[in-house]
């Protein structure tokens, strides 16, 4: 009797959490990008830009040959993670408009 090597799937989640962390970091630039062009953005509006851009490819320069399913769940993940690493802020009377 013998056993699939466990090196297939430990190769299959490093690709996996790979793609995830590309995926953040290509979305995190996008708000970035975003936001240093409007200064101050809903956050609303800003989960909506960005989602746009997804589907219509608009990823920046480099790339446009990325494709992925863009969710605002994910685009609030990101935020939130900008927001604890200090690259986003918001006002304590407008918690809901978003600066670079």
């Amino acid at each position: 009797l013998r056993l699939l090597p466990q090196q297939r799937h430990l190769r299959a989640e490093r690709a996996e959490a790979g793609a995830l962390e590309r995926k953040r970091n290509v979305l995190c630039c996008l708000i970035a990008r975003i936001l240093k062009v409007e200064k101050q953005l809903h956050i609303d509006n800003l989960v909506f830009r960005v989602m746009a851009a997804c589907q219509k490819g608009e990823l920046g320069p480099g790339l446009r040959f990325l494709s992925f399913c863009c969710r605002s769940v994910d685009v609030l993940a990101c935020v939130l993670h900008l927001l604890n690493q200090g690259y986003l802020r918001h006002q304590e009377e407008r918690p809901h408009v978003l600066e670079y």
